[in-house]
């Protein structure tokens, strides 16, 4: 039986035999205690290619955004963001429950917050409405379909988060998607913020694993605060050498899942059906549009003829493109696609 084409996101990736080899041979020691070679050489690795004094490696993506918050907000204060960013959606409220802070969801067009829009959300000094601690922005931006912020719309954030004196966090977990769409450095993006988080284990390929990364003079508090969060880790070099192979032979091939994606949306461009939104990187949003079609029913007609997918609102379903998917994938795809839909 063949394997199914797995589009539900680019999480779905399995260590190739030469990243589980890497992971094997990896020296490792305990990362709590007296750190782990391997892991260190990750985070100054990471630090480095984001122009940021120093990394922390952690677990998920999830961890590193909510070290972040903590790291940043006071309790009884607010975080400025994106209405529909992963923080106000798919972190579990972590935001409220662990740091103690509110958010201030700013609605936008397109998923990208403005330095304009960011301005407006920030409100006038009073004793009867909380501060604001800081701004958050997400690049790529997966609820909007993977939309790219430009560098530009970045700088002009973090100029903003520099005069009303806030710090500027970067959920960049998909970062080097961004980076390859708009032909820059993963710095040139990061450069405005004071915390980037970055995954591995998204268009990367690794299987687990994430980094934050800071000035260095806040190592000391955001170990601690990744401890206290349960984020330490022993001979956490394993994982960490995945993540090294998938900086050194799978960042540079990125561009490869745009094109495939763009692909996707190319092939059903026109469909009756169906109604492809532009992609800018590696995720594709489909709006259903005939009324008797649900998402809900799509997926489970489209995972019988072999294609994963996600629904994404009642009228939406989601396909990721990722190193596990080949234009000839894309193809049959497209065929299951049009059969489900005919």
């Amino acid at each position: 039986m063949n394997a199914p084409i797995d589009l539900r996101s680019d999480t779905v990736t399995r260590p190739s035999p030469a990243m589980r080899r890497a992971m094997a041979d990896a020296e490792v020691g305990d990362d709590v205690l007296d750190a782990d070679p391997t892991t260190r050489r990750l985070e100054e690795r990471t630090a480095a290619i984001l122009g940021k004094g120093d990394a922390l490696f952690f677990p998920s993506g999830t961890q590193t955004n909510q070290s972040a918050v903590w790291f940043h907000c006071r309790r009884g204060t607010e975080l400025v963001v994106e209405a529909n960013a992963h923080l106000v959606h798919y972190e579990v409220a972590g935001v409220a429950a662990l740091s103690g802070t509110q958010i201030r969801p700013v609605a936008t067009p397109d998923g990208v917050l403005t330095a304009a829009l960011a301005r407006a959300a920030l409100r006038p000094a009073s004793p009867h409405v909380p501060r604001v601690s800081a701004i958050a922005i997400e690049n790529t931006h997966n609820a909007a379909g993977g939309k790219v912020m430009p560098a530009e719309t970045a700088d002009a954030l973090g100029a903003l988060a520099a005069e009303v004196g806030i710090p500027l966090h970067l959920d960049g977990a998909r970062i080097w998607n961004a980076a390859a769409a708009l032909g820059v450095t993963p710095e040139r993006l990061a450069r405005p913020a004071r915390t980037v988080s970055v995954c591995f284990s998204k268009g990367l390929g690794a299987p687990v694993g994430s980094c934050l990364a800071f000035p260095a003079e806040a190592r000391r508090d955001l170990w601690e605060i990744r401890k206290r969060l349960g984020g330490g880790m022993r001979q956490s070099g394993i994982l960490a050498a995945a993540a090294l192979y998938a900086l050194d032979h799978n960042l540079g091939r990125i561009a490869e899942d745009h094109a495939n994606a763009k692909r996707l949306a190319d092939g059903l461009r026109g469909h009756p059906a169906v109604a492809p939104l532009a992609p800018d990187t590696n995720i594709l949003m489909l709006d259903l549009l005939r009324e008797r079609d649900t998402a809900d029913a799509v997926v489970v007609q489209l995972a019988a003829r072999g294609v994963l997918v996600t629904a994404f609102g009642p009228k939406r379903i989601r396909a990721v493109t990722h190193l596990d998917v080949c234009a000839a994938d894309i193809d049959k795809a497209l065929a299951a696609i049009a059969d489900v839909l005919r």
